[in-house]
């Protein structure tokens, strides 16, 4: 900071002092023209009237306003002439050395207020400076807090306090991703090693046997489908790596048909409306999007519950019937492992990761992903997406059957 503080305190500086000589240019300039008229004109009348040799006597008359009314001896005239040049060069030569001191003292005096200035100047800068060497992993939650009148400084340090609220929340929150995925990966060897431990302590019967083997397996699947999840979650963290025309309408009505079997086994009626939309993104994030959506849509509802599910240009919107959510959870639920209810373990219960995944894959299509609490239970989701202009086709159907075509993310 000290260069910033001479080079300011140069300019500044400088700028003072060429503003000083340029007055006292300019008013040099403006004595000298009228010095030598003024003295005689102030001279002459005081001057006794005498006769002088032939050289001087019919000297030049001067042209001031007084010498074409005054009446003067010819010799007074050129004495007062004499008299006023003398005295003129004296007083500009006084003039100029007392110039000359004062420009000095008035250019140290410059460079001093120059040099506090600057540094009055850069004190929020050095004051950002010096807080953020401290800045670390422990001491995150420290402000600027800058005490400054309203300027450009001040809004600076404002926004840096504003990109520290960003950093240590995304600290926060990678901090309990891997502490909660730690969690989740433990648990099915846990499980894994308790029933190995368990049922193979002695010579088991083959039921015990077949019992351990589900169980092996089922803690297998379920650590495959997190896995998958923190991979699939990884790669959208990523961005796009490749782009194409993507007809949302027609992956929301395959995901709905691959999911109408699980609809059905639930009692779940699930009602689409597709109107023709075209995203540019990738055709495999964008299945598992729409697959998270609708699958947290149907396991997280109660039998006999409807999931409606409109697609259009506006985007994409997922309203389901079930629980009452609490409102002020709804932001944490796009939090990686954030539940709206507590883990049970049950079969079929997803690892936390569905709509992570949705808003990271929102976020890699340049979209929003957002949710709202319904007033009678559920969960409204709505993913906005820049789309291509719609192609004409009439909206298909609404769906309510259909078979799944393959395993999808976990939820």
């Amino acid at each position: 900071m000290n260069s910033e503080r001479t080079r300011l305190a140069a300019l500044y500086g400088g700028l003072l002092v060429m503003a000083g000589v340029l007055l006292l240019a300019i008013v040099y300039l403006l004595v000298s023209e009228g010095v030598y008229a003024g003295i005689v004109t102030a001279v002459a009348p005081a001057v006794p009237a005498a006769r002088l040799d032939a050289a001087t006597a019919a000297p030049a008359l001067p042209t001031t306003d007084w010498a074409r009314t005054a009446v003067l001896e010819p010799g007074q005239v050129a004495v007062a002439q004499k008299v006023g040049t003398v005295a003129g060069d004296a007083a500009l030569s006084q003039l100029l050395t007392v110039s000359g001191v004062s420009l000095a003292v008035y250019s140290a005096l410059s460079v001093a207020l120059a040099w506090w200035m600057a540094g009055r100047v850069l004190r929020p800068v050095g004051v950002i400076t010096a807080r953020a060497r401290r800045l670390s992993g422990s001491n995150l939650h420290e402000r600027l807090a800058l005490k400054a009148p309203p300027g450009e400084l001040k809004e600076l340090a404002d926004t840096f306090d504003g990109m520290l609220d960003r950093i240590q929340e995304l600290v926060a929150a990678r901090q309990r991703f891997a502490a909660n995925a730690a969690h989740e990966l433990r648990t099915p060897l846990a499980v894994q090693r308790a029933a190995a431990e368990i049922g193979l302590a002695d010579d088991p019967p083959p039921e015990k046997v077949a019992w351990i083997r589900d169980k092996l397996i089922d803690s297998a699947a379920n650590s495959e489908r997190l896995i998958e999840g923190l991979l699939l979650l990884a790669v959208s963290d990523e961005g796009l790596r490749r782009r194409e025309r993507v007809a949302l309408d027609e992956t929301t009505t395959a995901v709905a048909d691959a999911l109408a079997a699980e609809a059905e086994e639930r009692s779940i009626t699930v009602e689409v409306t597709a109107r023709p939309v075209t995203v540019e993104g990738d055709a495999v994030l964008l299945d598992h999007l729409v697959h998270n959506l609708v699958a947290n849509a149907l396991r997280h509802n109660h039998p006999g519950g409807t999931v409606r599910v409109r697609v259009g240009p506006e985007g994409l919107e997922v309203v389901n019937t079930g629980p009452v959510v609490d409102p002020a959870t709804v932001p944490l639920l796009f939090e990686p492992f954030r539940r709206a209810r507590a883990r049970r373990h049950a079969p079929g219960e997803g690892a936390g990761l569905g709509l992570s995944i949705v808003a990271s894959v929102a976020r890699a299509h340049g979209g929003v992903a957002g949710a709202s609490a319904n007033p009678g239970g559920g969960l409204t989701a709505r993913v906005t997406l820049p789309t291509d202009p719609p192609r004409t086709r009439p909206p298909g159907p609404p769906v309510s059957g259909g078979r799944r075509s393959g395993p999808g993310t976990p939820s």
